[in-house]
């Protein structure tokens, strides 16, 4: 879908008149459904998406096992597709989206162009690689210093201080997923948590008491 001028009511910090023609001309708005898969781990990156609504979940595989990197929210991108553009990389990662998520498509030869010829797009990019690296800064310190019952009881947390309600609707091997361990191992700490009156469990989602 060629994107129209009232993108940049919802994507709002390009400000060159030239730069937001070259993007209405190049760029295209897309929508994927929840599951769909914008970035492939191990392949050249073709686009870099900016999300406009919905959100990306961000993860790599290690040994059948996923590992969480971080989420791309509206007005965000994916630091790991741009350094991937940069380098002509193959993606170190894999992009996922977790709703439907509308998506404004940049070819990457653009990318490393516009960030020469534009400062607005230059902030950008620098802006992205900036919060991304403070986000896995605090993601390796959970990992490395926090027990892992701590981190899921501030994962659940934080994902009810997001939405209405009290109940989130993710399985054991899902919740394993985010946080880079084992069906196994979460199972026995929600066990746990429901022994503690904590949550209450039911089949496909956990709710916070």
């Amino acid at each position: 879908m060629t994107p129209s001028s009232d993108i940049f009511k919802q994507i709002n910090f390009f400000s060159e008149p030239e730069l937001r023609e070259e993007i209405l001309q190049h760029c295209e708005l897309q929508v994927f459904e929840k599951g769909d898969t914008i970035v492939r781990e191990g392949e050249f990156v073709k686009v870099v998406p900016i999300v406009v609504s919905g959100s990306l979940r961000v993860y790599q595989t290690k040994e059948d096992r996923e590992i969480l990197l971080y989420y791309v929210e509206p007005s965000q991108t994916c630091m790991m597709s741009l350094s991937a553009c940069f380098f002509n990389n193959q993606s170190p990662s894999q992009a996922v989206a977790r709703e439907q998520t509308e998506a404004l498509t940049v070819p990457t030869r653009f990318v490393t162009q516009w960030q020469k010829e534009y400062s607005s797009w230059n902030n950008f990019v620098i802006r992205t690689f900036r919060n991304r690296y403070d986000e896995l800064l605090n993601t390796f310190e959970s990992v490395a210093f926090d027990h892992i019952d701590k981190r899921v009881l501030s994962y659940l947390q934080s994902r009810i201080s997001k939405q209405p309600g009290k109940e989130i609707e993710i399985s054991h091997q899902e919740l394993a997923n985010e946080l880079g361990t084992t069906r196994v191992v979460i199972s026995r700490i929600l066990k746990q948590f429901e022994m503690d009156k904590i949550v209450e469990l039911h089949r496909g989602s956990i709710k916070i008491i």
